[in-house]
């Protein structure tokens, strides 16, 4: 990385600590322990099925918890939950905190896993993405979920590739999916523009060039169709460019017609334990997706 190149006026530096969500927090070993927990505890006290297989490699795989009582003649909507860690670390046994509440709540959820960079690159993650999709879109159905009412949502990398399977221009096709495959989308923390990346450490892992940046930046694609509900947020503490991607990305959302928000985040603590508030209806973004969901968000506990 060349130390003289800047972006938006900033200096290698500075971009450095713009997109160092590590560096926001002084230990995050404690929350990625608390992710494997809350998993941990879903899945011991709801049914669901781990591991199921959406392409041919190992990562290539999911967890589903069934929706409570679901079945063809009443399908759930579905929440698809995609795990951040800067497309290199993290699985989908860690990305599951969120099922206990929304399972409660009427959704069918989906934690999907995928490969890591370097491993693989980012076009291969956004590829087994968007084959996790059609898996959901086609077999959903046979856990009590609703293929016509899919919800993505992930946080930090997460995001990015949650907003990869919201956008629009026709990819769909060759995934065997209708264009409105996504129903909505609940973005944390994301990275919808990937250039700045370029001049950043996270490039070391990626190993981007500049098109390849532009062909995977959901800011630059076509936007997802109009009247999409999109839920963005960020938690307090997130460095400036962390909150300008997540406005401009929701900006233009709602110019090309999407019912685009901007949820304030004032319980998270931070950039990582903002997925925390997704299955809490006490917070802003737990009401908003579920009224996103059209599942009915709880009045106020009597006194």
């Amino acid at each position: 990385m060349d130390g003289t190149e800047s972006w938006r006026g900033m200096d290698h530096a500075r971009l450095e600590r713009e997109y160092d969500a590590r560096g926001t927090v002084a230990d995050i070993m404690p929350i990625l322990a608390e992710y494997r927990r809350r998993t941990d505890a879903a899945k011991a006290a709801l049914p669901h099925h781990a591991g199921l297989r959406y392409g041919p490699t190992e990562a290539e795989r999911l967890d589903v918890y069934p929706a409570r009582g679901a079945g063809p003649a009443a399908a759930a909507p579905v929440f698809l939950f995609i795990h951040g860690g800067y497309w290199r670390l993290l699985d989908a046994a860690d990305s599951g905190s969120m099922a206990t509440g929304l399972v409660a709540a009427g959704a069918c959820v989906v934690v999907v896993n995928y490969a890591l960079a370097p491993s693989v690159t980012l076009e291969e993650i956004v590829r087994q993405c968007r084959a996790a999709l059609a898996w959901v879109h086609r077999e959903i159905h046979r856990y009590g979920g609703d293929p016509g009412a899919i919800h993505v949502s992930g946080s930090s990398a997460g995001a990015h590739l949650a907003a990869m399977l919201a956008a629009g221009g026709g990819w769909q096709a060759e995934f065997g999916l209708p264009e409105r495959a996504v129903a909505g989308a609940t973005l944390l923390s994301g990275l919808y523009e990937l250039e700045p990346l370029l001049r950043c450490l996270p490039n070391d892992w990626l190993r981007l060039d500049a098109a390849r940046a532009r062909a995977l930046s959901p800011a630059l694609l076509p936007p997802p169709p109009p009247g999409l509900p999109i839920l963005c947020s960020v938690a307090p503490g997130e460095t400036g460019e962390f909150r300008r991607q997540t406005a401009d990305y929701r900006a233009r959302a709602a110019g090309a017609g999407c019912a685009a928000e901007l949820v304030p985040a004032p319980g998270a603590s931070n950039h990582f334990d903002i997925v925390f508030a997704l299955d809490d209806p006490a917070t802003a973004i737990g009401a908003a997706l579920l009224r996103a969901m059209r599942l009915p968000v709880p009045g106020p506990l009597p006194a």
